[in-house]
């Protein structure tokens, strides 16, 4: 039987040779398999065709019976991992709370525990008719974050 831990081992020297990092190992019960990697940089189609024939050369396709897909993380699917989160600092995220809501903020940091965001916001002022834009930093924990990912910005 294939495991997610065999197939990252299978992996993982040609990842660090190619500045690439695994996001995820899906195996489904009909042993349909999914691999997402990512990169700092880019992920070539070559990349995944050479991980898909790296992983078909460690697993017999007749006795094991899978399917296999390799593909790279996309813009709008949410991190999963935290190498996602540390790519992206200084862009601007989209982040869903567990708690309901969402917001948009840029990304200052991240760690194994949670992130650090900048939210600009318009806050009415006491004694003043308008609005005025405010600057403000906030930390976020893992477990309060349902789902990050980045904002695509076409301006």
């Amino acid at each position: 039987m294939i495991t997610k831990e065999n197939i990252a081992e299978a992996i993982e020297t040609y990842l660090d040779k190619n500045s690439l990092f695994l996001v995820s190992v899906e195996i489904s019960r009909d042993n349909d398999i999914e691999i997402t990697v990512d990169s700092d940089e880019r992920v070539d189609l070559s990349h995944c065709v050479d991980i898909n024939n790296i992983v078909e050369s460690n697993f017999d396709r007749e006795s094991e019976d899978y399917s296999l897909t390799v593909t790279s993380a996309g813009l709008d699917q949410p991190f999963k991992v935290l190498r996602q989160y540390t790519k992206f600092i200084g862009k601007e995220v989209e982040i869903v709370f567990r708690s309901g809501g969402k917001t948009k903020a840029i990304l200052n940091g991240a760690d194994e525990k949670g992130i650090e965001i900048t939210i600009e916001k318009s806050v009415k002022i006491e004694g003043k008719k308008r609005k005025e834009r405010v600057t403000e930093i906030s930390r976020i924990e893992f477990s309060d974050i349902k789902s990050t990912k980045p904002v695509i910005n076409f301006k």
